[in-house]
């Protein structure tokens, strides 16, 4: 059974940073993008970066470009979102999701993490 559970999220200021970690287990996940989604109070749930898990390739919403960066480790799996210069618009639940790679729907999810960014 696949799990993906996510940690890391808390309350911070604006301008901190927060590193959230999602630990991947139930399948070997070569050959899978693993991806942030993020959904604020009223709003529909959003990507915010993938990766592939292979290779390493990455991509980002433009919202997030130059401010967060995603990662994996392999030996661990385990990705990685690195959030600096965190925004109050960046207060959401965050996902981690996984899809086969050249499928377009994530079919696993994390429970989600609650990040709050106050002014």
């Amino acid at each position: 059974q696949v799990q993906l559970v996510e940690s890391g999220g808390g309350l911070v200021q604006a301008g901190d940073s927060l590193r959230l970690s999602c630990t991947a287990s139930g399948r070997t996940f070569v050959g899978y993008v693993m991806g942030w989604f993020r959904q604020a109070p009223g709003k529909e749930r959003e990507f915010v970066a993938s990766i592939t898990w292979t290779i390493g390739t990455t991509s980002y919403a433009d919202s997030v470009k130059g401010r967060f960066t995603i990662s994996r480790e392999n030996a661990k799996n385990t990705v990685y979102l690195q959030m600096n210069s965190l925004k109050p618009e960046d207060t959401a639940v965050y996902y981690c999701a996984s899809r086969r790679y050249g499928i377009s729907d994530y079919n696993y999810w994390g429970q989600g993490t609650q990040v709050t960014v106050s002014s």
